[in-house]
């Protein structure tokens, strides 16, 4: 089975099935409990990739198919037709896909009558699909994330997300030592800011480097926070809302001191097996943020948020979400800004981060905390670190991120970034 692909497909179609059902789950929570774990690693890699290229071309993929369609039919065909569109519109051999999928179809208990329908809908596919694909935009973001994003950015910005979106992310990898070293290694490429990036990564607990703890998976947009606070060696630094660890691992990478704190003990335990991994040390606590005691000479809050930065490595994320969640997570993120600025050394500096798309959640979040503390100012310097535009810079002194920046490279996820330092 393994040979002609079914089970990877089998198991892709699995994951849209949840995904797009009743009360979806995010695709990391599916993988954390285990779903795909009895596959083999190529599989396992195969599967995600196959749920996540669909999940990213499913507005073209049902624009295609409607075509073929009289009526819906259930939702698990629904996406191995998906899944088969996808593949043969980006060039999948014809005679292969479908024949996967129609077995795919074969063996399934309560469906397996569907199969014919399956065959002959694949088949006007794979004639003229291929063609008509290039021809489709490239899919939106549901109505309830693209009106304030269009609001926030522009018609032309949104526009340049959205294909940013579709086209997806390469990996990229943080080294605990040398950049260069690392992307001769695993065959990448060195980025401005010194991430190594990799076009087409497979599975990465099968890549050189990654059993001895050479590196770390880490979008380069997510690398610019502590970078941004530049931590000295031997300064005491607060890591909150840590896991999964990337930016402790950072940290610590540079020789502070550094104490994570995040408040789910499973993601804490995600942190302590990466550091393990990577050798490097740091302190660990399973606590509310905003239950943390102590004076820190810096402070990095990558607060709790909508995440809808990192929709082009998450695609299944508009379909989990809603919206009706953001108002919480923006008081949040005030009471959080306000709490780690009472645990800062006069003097001290405080990175504040989120991985959206939202000014509420960035820029209109800092422009309130300065009229709420007169002892905050933004630190512009700070944003000058390798990468960086001068055109990313915002009006309150912060930095704006989005997927269309280095477009030319693969693009980078959505981030705001701003300093705030502490009167001494």
């Amino acid at each position: 089975m393994a040979d002609t692909g079914v089970q990877a497909r089998k198991s892709a179609v699995y994951l849209l099935d949840q995904i797009l059902g009743e009360e979806p789950p995010l695709m990391s929570e599916l993988l954390a409990s285990g779903v795909l774990d009895k596959l083999p690693p190529d599989d396992r890699a195969r599967a995600q990739r196959l749920a996540l290229e669909t999940l990213r071309g499913i507005e073209r993929a049902d624009r295609l198919l409607q075509k073929y369609l009289k009526t819906y039919p259930p939702l698990t065909i629904r996406n191995v037709l998906r899944v088969g569109t996808i593949e043969l519109c980006q060039g999948g051999a014809a005679h292969g896909v479908v024949n996967a999928m129609v077995n795919l179809v074969s063996g399934h208990r309560t469906l397996s009558h569907l199969k014919g329908l399956t065959n002959a809908v694949l088949r006007k596919v794979a004639t003229d699909g291929p063609e008509a694909w290039n021809a489709l935009r490239a899919p939106r973001l549901p109505k309830w994330l693209r009106g304030p994003l269009t609001e926030a950015w522009g018609a032309d910005a949104m526009a340049a997300m959205e294909a940013a979106h579709f086209a997806g992310a390469p990996l990229d990898l943080t080294a605990r030592r040398d950049p260069t070293a690392l992307a001769d290694i695993v065959g990448g490429v060195v980025l401005a800011n010194g991430s190594v990036r990799i076009k087409d990564a497979g599975q990465v607990s099968t890549m050189p480097g990654f059993t001895e703890g050479d590196w770390w998976v880490q979008d380069a947009a997510a690398a610019f926070p502590v970078q941004v606070l530049a931590p000295q060696k031997g300064e005491v630094v607060l890591d909150l809302c840590a896991a999964p660890g990337g930016k402790t691992m950072q940290l610590a990478s540079l020789g502070a001191q550094v104490t994570a704190v995040d408040a789910s003990a499973s993601r804490m335990a995600r942190v302590k097996e990466n550091l393990a991994r990577v050798h490097l040390p740091a302190k660990t606590r399973v606590q509310d943020a905003r239950d943390v005691t102590g004076e820190f000479d810096a402070i990095l809050l990558d607060a709790p948020c909508s995440a809808t930065g990192t929709i082009r490595r998450h695609p299944d994320l508009p379909y989990a979400k809603d919206g009706s969640e953001f108002g919480d997570l923006i008081e949040l993120q005030a009471e959080l800004i306000d709490h780690a600025w009472s645990l800062l050394k006069p003097g001290g500096r405080l990175v504040f981060c989120t991985c959206s798309l939202l000014p509420d959640e960035g820029e209109v979040q800092v422009d309130e905390a300065l009229e709420r503390h007169d002892d905050m100012s933004t630190d512009v310097a700070a944003l000058n670190v390798p990468g960086v535009n001068p055109s990313w810079h915002t009006i309150e002194g912060g930095l704006r991120l989005r997927p269309d920046y280095w477009a030319e490279h693969g693009g980078m996820d959505g981030f705001y970034i701003v300093c705030l330092r502490k009167a001494g």
